[in-house]
C-alpha cells in the first residue's frame, strides 16, 4: 500500500471518528458539553441576525424595512432563542464539560439522560424556527406570550406560529428539567473523596444553586405553557377572560420561573468570574465561604421577587410593598460577590489576558445592570418607566453585557483545557474591545430613551427619539461584527493553534491537574482532595485505590 493510500485511510478514519463522536448519540460528558456549546452558538448567531434586522428597522422612525407582522415575529423569536437556546443551554454545556472534572468524577450521574437532554435542544430549536415556514407566520406575542394576545387565532389555521412556539418551549423545558436532575445528583453524590462542600470550586456552587432553581421553578412555566397550548388548540379556558379564565394568573405562573431564570443564567456567570479573576490576579478568592453561601442565598431569595414584573397589573398595595422589599433584598448577597471580586483584584498583579478582560468587562457592566435593577424594584420608578426601553436596557445589561461576556470569558479560559491548544491572544483582545464598545453603544442609549418615555415592542416611533436609536443601531451592527474575530480565532486555533500546557494560567482547581484535553475517563483513579482550591498555589491531590472500600471511607465525602 502506498503512502498516499495510507494517508487517505487515516483521514477517512479520523472523519468517521469525529462524525461518530460529535454527530451521534454520545454519552461522554465532555463530548456533550462541546455539542451544547457549538449548537447553542449557532442559535446565538441566528438570534443575532434577527436583532440586527430589528435594529435596522429602528434606525429610522418610520416602519420601512420589514413588514410589521414579520417584525413582531423577529422580536418574539429573538428573545426566545437568546434565552432558551443560547444563554441557558450554553451555560449548561460549559457546566457539563467542567463539573465532573472539577469534582473528581468520571462522568455525569446519568450519561444517557445527559445525552437525551442535549438532543432535545436542536430538535426544539429547529421546531421553533420552522414556524417561519408556516402560512400563518411565526409567533408574534413576545417571548413572554401573554394571553389574551397569544391565544387569538385570526388566521384559522389549526397549527400556527404560537402553537409551535408553545410546543418548543415545553420541549426545551423538559430538557432543562432532565439536566437539573443530572447536575444535582452528580454534585451531591459523585464528589471525589475529600471534596467537601466548602472545597468545591465556586463555579460548582453556582451551578448547584442555579439547578436547584430550575427544578423548583421551571415545572411551573412548563405547566403554564401546556395550559396555554390547551387554550389555544383544544378550547379550554384557563386564561381566556371572556370565558371566565384569568390572564393575570398566566403572568404569575410565567414570572414565577422567568424572573428566577435570570438567576439561573447569571449565577453560573458569577461562577465564571469567580474562577477567572483569582487565576489572573494570582490571589485567592476573597471570602470564599461568603461567596459560596451568597450563591445559595441568591437562589433562595430570587424565588420571592417575581411580582415586581407586575406592578402595573393591578396588584394590591401590600403585595407591591412586599415584592419591592424582596427585590431590594437580592442586592445583599449579590453585593457580597461584587465586593469579593473587588477585594480579590485589590493590590494584585493583574494579568490582562482575554479571559480576564471579559471577566472585568462583565463585572463592570453588571454593576450598571444591577443599579438599574434596584431602580426598577422601586414601585414609583417602575410605574414611571413601565413598558419602556429603560426595562429593555436594564435587561440586556444583565443578559447580554454580563452573562454573554461571562460566557466568552469562560470559553477563552477553558479553551486550552478543552482543545489542548492556545487561542490567538491578539484576536481575543480585538474581540473583547469590539464587544465591550458595541454592547455599551447598543444598550446604554435605551436607558435615557426609556426615561424620556419611548415604549418598547414597536417598529416605529416619534422622531424625537431618533438620535439615541441611531446610536443603538450602529452599536448593534458593531456588536454583530465583533463575533467575526471570535469565530475565526476559535476555528483556526482548534486546528493550528499552539499546543497548550496542562495549566497555562497557573490556575487552581482539579480540572487543571490533568492533561489538556482530558483523557476519556478524566482520571485514572479516584483523586483525593487534600487542600481547598482557594488556598492558592496548586492544590495537593493524591489518589486512592478505587477497589479499596476502606481507603475510600477514610477520605469520604
Amino acid at each position: 500500500m502506498t503512502h498516499s493510500s495510507i494517508t487517505n485511510v487515516d483521514e477517512s478514519q479520523v472523519k468517521e471518528q469525529v462524525w461518530k463522536r460529535y454527530f451521534t448519540f454520545n454519552t461522554d460528558h465532555k463530548v456533550i458539553g462541546i455539542q451544547y456549546l457549538v449548537t447553542t452558538f449557532i442559535f446565538f448567531l441566528i438570534a443575532g441576525i434577527m436583532s440586527m434586522i430589528m435594529r435596522g428597522e429602528l434606525i429610522t422612525p418610520a416602519s420601512d424595512l420589514v413588514d410589521r407582522s414579520l417584525y413582531n415575529g423577529l422580536f418574539t423569536l429573538h428573545g426566545t432563542v437568546m434565552i432558551f437556546l443560547w444563554i441557558i443551554p450554553s451555560l449548561v454545556g460549559l457546566a457539563n464539560y467542567l463539573i465532573p472534572l472539577m469534582i473528581g468524577a468520571k462522568d455525569m450521574a446519568f450519561p444517557k439522560l445527559n445525552a437525551i437532554a442535549f438532543w432535545m435542544i436542536p430538535v426544539g430549536g429547529i421546531l421553533l424556527l420552522s414556524s417561519f415556514l408556516l402560512p400563518s407566520g411565526t409567533a408574534q406575542a413576545g417571548w413572554w406570550s401573554y394571553p389574551p394576545v397569544s391565544i387569538q387565532n385570526p388566521t384559522g389555521y389549526p397549527i400556527n406560529g404560537e402553537s409551535i412556539w408553545l410546543l418548543s418551549i415545553i420541549f426545551l423545558g423538559v430538557s432543562s428539567i432532565l439536566g437539573g436532575v443530572n447536575f444535582l445528583t452528580t454534585i451531591l453524590r459523585m464528589r471525589a473523596p475529600g471534596m467537601h462542600f466548602f472545597r468545591m470550586p465556586i463555579f460548582v456552587w453556582t451551578v448547584l444553586s442555579a439547578q436547584l432553581l430550575q427544578l423548583f421553578c421551571l415545572p411551573v412555566l412548563t405547566s403554564a405553557a401546556i395550559m396555554l397550548f390547551f387554550d389555544l388548540s383544544f378550547g379550554t379556558t384557563f386564561f381566556k377572560p371572556a370565558s371566565g379564565g384569568d390572564p393575570v394568573l398566566y403572568q404569575h405562573l410565567f414570572w414565577f420561573y422567568s424572573h428566577p431564570a435570570v438567576y439561573v443564567m447569571v449565577l453560573p456567570a458569577f461562577g465564571i468570574f469567580s474562577e477567572v479573576i483569582p487565576a489572573f490576579t494570582r490571589n485567592p478568592l476573597f471570602g470564599y465561604k461568603s461567596v459560596a453561601i451568597a450563591s445559595f442565598g441568591i437562589s433562595v431569595v430570587s424565588v420571592s421577587v417575581w411580582v415586581h414584573h407586575m406592578f402595573a397589573s393591578g396588584t394590591p398595595s401590600w403585595m407591591r410593598i412586599f415584592f419591592m422589599f424582596s427585590t431590594m433584598l437580592v442586592a445583599i448577597p449579590t453585593g457580597v460577590k461584587v465586593f469579593s471580586w473587588t477585594a480579590t483584584v485589590w493590590k494584585s498583579k493583574l494579568h490582562l489576558d482575554t479571559p480576564m478582560l471579559f471577566a472585568l468587562g462583565g463585572v463592570v457592566m453588571f454593576i450598571l445592570g444591577g443599579i438599574t435593577g434596584v431602580m426598577l424594584g422601586a414601585i414609583a420608578f417602575d410605574l414611571h418607566v413601565n413598558n419602556t426601553y429603560f426595562v429593555v436596557g436594564h435587561f440586556h445589561y444583565i443578559v447580554y453585557n454580563t452573562i454573554t461576556m461571562a460566557l466568552f470569558a469562560g470559553i477563552y479560559f477553558w479553551f486550552p483545557k478543552i482543545t489542548g491548544r492556545m487561542y490567538h491572544e491578539g484576536w481575543g483582545k480585538l474581540h473583547f474591545w469590539l464587544t465591550f464598545i458595541g454592547a455599551n453603544l447598543t444598550f446604554f442609549p435605551m436607558l435615557p430613551l426609556g426615561i424620556q418615555g419611548m415604549i418598547r415592542r414597536i417598529s416605529s416611533y416619534d422622531p424625537q427619539y431618533a438620535g439615541w436609536n441611531i446610536l443603538a443601531s450602529l452599536g448593534a451592527f458593531l456588536l454583530g461584527m465583533a463575533t467575526l474575530p471570535f469565530i475565526a480565532n476559535m476555528v483556526a486555533s482548534c486546528f493550528i493553534g499552539m499546543k497548550a500546557p496542562n495549566n497555562p494560567w497557573h490556575a487552581t482547581g482539579l480540572e487543571w491537574s490533568i492533561s489538556s484535553p482530558p483523557p476519556p475517563e478524566n482520571f485514572e483513579s479516584i483523586p483525593t482532595v487534600t487542600l481547598a482550591p482557594y488556598s492558592y498555589g496548586l492544590p495537593q491531590y493524591s489518589t486512592v485505590d478505587t477497589t479499596n472500600e476502606e481507603a475510600i471511607k477514610q477520605h469520604g465525602n
